[in-house]
């Protein structure tokens, strides 16, 4: 078991944890809630004897974390998981860890089994994937096979299977009677995984107590009810009925209204004695997340804003593109046949320009016989002129 008592820890005049005190028992899975610089970090670190406390005390066991003896077989954590040295492979980087603490070889490939690595054992760490290295993190908690676990967002980077495969060993170590923290800020993951939450903000204890009654302490269900669109004056009916009887009616942005402060049965009676026909009557209880935000809304120190792009303006206008004037090319030729045999769409290769090559021949004279037909040679029924040298094809270059 963890036993904080008025743990508290300042870093000049910024106090990252205030007079924090709570348990985490063993036998269930725990969630350490709280939005960003509340204080999860720093208090997940003086559990593990990382950080002094100004004040206050944590134990494990009964016994703070440095007094714990082979503190690794008893204690095991993830709290980045890229802490890991590079240059070294999964399998040496776990075989250095279990040589500190007296833990057999064979445990390593236990373990790496167990987090699915066993066939990159012998890669090196930096080309691990954030998915690979949280794997490897989870599998050095694992190592020395602790009764005490600490888990600092253990799904991060993580594909949906392996999310699943999370979930799962954090229950199954908790089934058998382990001691299971794990902070993270995926609310629906955490309303799956954890049975008991502790909730901080900025350093202060805002909750602690079980999934269910923290989502029905801070939230409140309410009906949904839909009656026929096309009939208005049955929802007038409806609205007036089940104010009347001390509900709280608000409308819904696809139709439905949203009714509190009256039981399902009772809102049932009241839409037949006003003659209007339900086509929708259900319970709605809020998710974890929406419990969440409410209960914390006042301790996020990081809001967003609308971007508006304010002072950034129009865009100026461009200039339009200047106008090319076409000019012909004089002495310009139709490139040459395909070469006979190349394959189709082939592209002949220019010859290179040959020393002494005679010009393109100049304009015919008025009346002259021209010098090429249709078919590329020489005019119809003659030899035509010899063909310019510039034009030659590749085989004729030759």
């Amino acid at each position: 078991m963890i036993e904080a008592v008025r743990l508290t820890k300042r870093y000049g005049a910024k106090t990252a944890v205030d007079d924090l005190s709570f348990q985490v028992r063993p036998g269930v899975v725990t969630g350490f809630l709280g939005p960003n610089g509340s204080g999860k970090s720093t208090t997940m670190r003086m559990i593990l004897g990382l950080d002094r406390p100004t004040s206050g005390h944590v134990t494990i066991g009964g016994h703070p974390f440095r007094a714990l003896p082979n503190a690794p077989r008893q204690v095991g954590a993830l709290l980045d998981a890229r802490a890991v040295h590079g240059g070294r492979t999964a399998r040496a980087h776990l075989l250095a860890l279990a040589q500190l603490a007296g833990i057999p070889a064979g445990r390593v490939d236990e373990v790496l089994g167990v987090v699915g690595l066993r066939d990159v054992a012998r890669r090196r760490s930096k080309g691990f994937s954030l998915g690979m290295g949280q794997r490897l993190g989870i599998a050095a908690a694992l190592l020395g096979d602790p009764q005490v676990l600490l888990f600092d967002e253990p799904v991060n980077g993580l594909d949906p299977e392996g999310i699943l495969w999370v979930r799962n060993l954090m229950r199954a170590l908790a089934a058998e009677g382990r001691t299971v923290l794990v902070s993270s800020h995926l609310m629906s993951e955490m309303a799956l995984t954890a049975d008991h939450l502790i909730v901080i903000g900025r350093g202060r204890l805002l909750a602690d107590m079980s999934v269910r009654a923290f989502i029905a302490a801070n939230s409140a269900g309410f009906a949904r009810v839909r009656v026929p669109a096309d009939e208005p004056e049955q929802r007038d009916r409806l609205v007036a009925a089940l104010t009347e009887a001390g509900g709280f009616v608000l409308p819904e942005r696809d139709g439905a209204l949203r009714v509190t402060g009256l039981p399902l049965p009772r809102i049932s009676d009241l839409a037949h004695g006003a003659g209007a026909r339900l086509w929708e009557l259900s319970p709605h209880q809020a998710s974890l997340e929406e419990a969440y935000m409410r209960l914390t809304q006042a301790a996020v120190d990081y809001r967003s804003t609308d971007d508006r792009l304010a002072e950034l303006g129009p865009l100026p206008e461009q200039p339009e593109a200047p106008v090319v004037p076409e000019v012909p090319l004089e002495g310009w030729y139709a490139p040459p046949p395909p070469v006979p045999g190349a394959a189709p769409g082939a592209v002949p290769v220019p010859a290179a320009p040959v020393s002494g090559a005679v010009p393109a021949p100049a304009a015919p004279a008025p009346g002259a016989v021209p010098a090429a037909g249709p078919d590329g040679g020489g005019a119809p029924g003659g030899g035509g002129p010899e063909r310019s040298r510039t034009h030659e094809s590749p085989e004729e270059a030759r």
